[in-house]
């Protein structure tokens, strides 16, 4: 990553990724539930929108375009958190930990108000803005001091990756059968590649159908059980 030296990503254990994709596709899910088919773990929905608003407006078009400004802030101020702590990217991924922490928290506490009229009502603009400011910070976090890992919430680009990686061990599998003595196998990468992909895309996946299981019987509440693994991964960041 540009802007960071060589060995400055935090050493995170493998879990880390998993979990903290999970956690994205369950408040995602649980996003799409409660404010009327919003999304906060990935923008591809508010460029559309931006797009349509040209020829149609809908309810809630307002703060859905403020999705894009206020996902690059949160981005753009964990990484300067980074640039200031990048002698210490321990403290800083446990830093950036704490504050998507504390942005679900605020997130929990506006959709307590709940059920609201519409997605225009100020309280539900503003949940929606805090889901996606803790989802903007869970990006760049990753990206900045997970070096290696795959994004945890943007799942186009990691299915792609997927197909791909899950083609080229195939093909390598099936090229080191036919391969002679002394022969490079083919893609010796496209394996390692792939496991570290595979928890991810399943945690999202995991953390989608639980979302929506666990809204649908139990409501908002429900989100603790995405915020409580966040506030123990700080905690872990922290100790490691």
């Amino acid at each position: 990553m540009d802007g960071l030296e060589p060995g400055k990503s935090a050493v995170v254990v493998r879990a880390f990724p998993a979990l903290l994709s999970f956690v994205a596709g369950y408040v995602d899910s649980c996003t799409y539930l409660a404010l009327f088919g919003a999304f906060v773990a990935q923008l591809t929905g508010s460029f559309v929108l931006g797009g349509v608003q040209f020829v149609s407006v809908e309810p809630g078009m307002v703060v859905k375009q403020l999705a894009i400004p206020c996902f690059f802030l949160a981005g753009a101020a964990t990484t300067a958190l980074v640039h200031f702590l990048r002698e210490r990217p321990r403290i800083a991924l446990a830093c950036s930990l704490g504050a998507e922490f504390l942005l679900l928290v605020a997130f929990l506490a506006c959709l307590a108000g709940m059920p609201f009229r519409g997605p225009d009502q100020p309280r539900a603009a503003l949940a929606l803005l805090i889901g996606i400011a803790a989802m903007g910070v869970q990006s760049a976090m990753v990206r900045l001091l997970m070096r290696g890992v795959a994004s945890t919430n943007v799942m186009t680009t990691n299915t792609t990756m997927l197909s791909i990686t899950a083609t080229q061990t195939l093909l390598g599998w099936i090229g080191s059968r036919k391969a002679g003595p002394g022969e490079a196998p083919a893609y010796p990468g496209a394996r390692h590649e792939l496991m570290g992909l595979l928890p991810v895309v399943l945690g999202f996946v995991t953390g989608t159908v639980c979302g929506a299981l666990a809204y649908v019987n139990a409501g908002v509440v429900c989100l603790v059980a995405a915020i409580l693994p966040v506030g123990i991964l700080a905690l872990c960041a922290m100790r490691r």
